[in-house]
């Protein structure tokens, strides 16, 4: 089994051991294969299936984009609800899709986890709160969540990132817990991460404005070589566990498969910890983030 790659069957967790989390420490990133039970991967592919299909097309579309993420009101609702994007090359030049819905959307997101009791009940495990109290959190905070499509031939690259820049506290705090709901491979889409790259701390930020809500970024990431980077190949049912400050990409979906997965992220919501109010991500006053624990 390759570095970082620790494999962890679905019964009897109850939280990282130490050579887990030396890994963890050492990279920014951890495998754990066998992770998510089967009848539960099932389930939410079938949830997110049904929210396709329901789905009706509005007179605008939003688009999810890595590179030039528009501030439209859909997407900062999204905070509060579950939301579907499109990939960049779905549209056409009026604004309206040219390719099935079924094909053509990028995720949906961003509170499925509170909302949607298929998602909400992965997220709110036993196995995911023993994960979170061995890497420390006191008080874990669910705060984003993303049902990924990554569709065959369309489905767009994703830059490298820091998922801190989107989701920030004081002092950080933000760990991602992505889900492999089909087989990832460098084919497809796969995760890449960077060893070591969450020592650096946050070089940049999305961050939203408290005058007219206009989203922006502040600061820029050092260039870096792609080939540094370790392709994240893991099969259907396995967590990768992601430091916020671990800069990751995945390439563009040029293969005749999907590459579906779940990512929900956490921060320190105990004494001491502040989420900032600049983050594009925030909640409406009678929907506050409900803690784990």
């Amino acid at each position: 089994m390759e570095e970082g790659r620790i494999g962890e069957g679905a019964t009897g967790f109850s939280g990282l051991n130490k050579e887990q989390l030396s890994t963890f420490k050492e990279q920014g990133f951890l495998v754990l294969e066998n992770f998510v039970p089967e009848h539960v991967i099932q389930s939410m592919i079938r949830r997110a299936n049904d929210i396709v299909d329901e789905f009706t097309e509005p007179e605008s579309l939003s688009v999810f984009s890595t590179r030039n993420q528009k501030s439209d009101q859909y997407f900062l609702d999204s905070a509060n609800g579950v939301h579907v994007f499109f990939e960049e090359g779905a549209l056409d030049d009026t604004g309206h899709l040219q390719k099935p819905k079924e094909v053509a959307i990028n995720k949906i997101g961003h509170a499925m986890h509170d909302v949607i009791p298929e998602f909400r009940d992965w997220a709110r495990s036993e196995r995911v709160k023993g994960l979170l109290q061995s890497l420390g959190y006191q008080k874990p905070l669910p705060v984003q969540s993303m049902y990924i499509f990554k569709q065959p031939k369309i489905g767009g690259e994703v830059v490298p990132h820091q998922d801190g820049c989107f989701l920030a506290t004081e002092p950080q705090s933000v760990v991602g817990l992505w889900i492999a709901l089909e087989d990832a491979s460098v084919l497809n889409g796969c995760l890449w991460g960077l060893r070591g790259s969450h020592t650096n701390g946050i070089h940049k930020r999305f961050v939203r404005s408290k005058e007219d809500n206009s989203v922006s970024f502040k600061g820029e990431l050092p260039e870096y070589d792609l080939e540094s980077f370790t392709p994240l190949e893991v099969p259907r049912g396995s967590l990768v566990l992601l430091h916020g400050a671990n800069v990751h990409f995945s390439k563009e979906n040029t293969s005749e498969k999907s590459r579906h997965a779940f990512s929900v992220h956490y921060v320190e919501g105990g004494e001491g910890y502040t989420y900032l109010d600049d983050n594009w991500l925030q909640r409406r006053p009678d929907f506050p983030f409900t803690p784990l624990v």
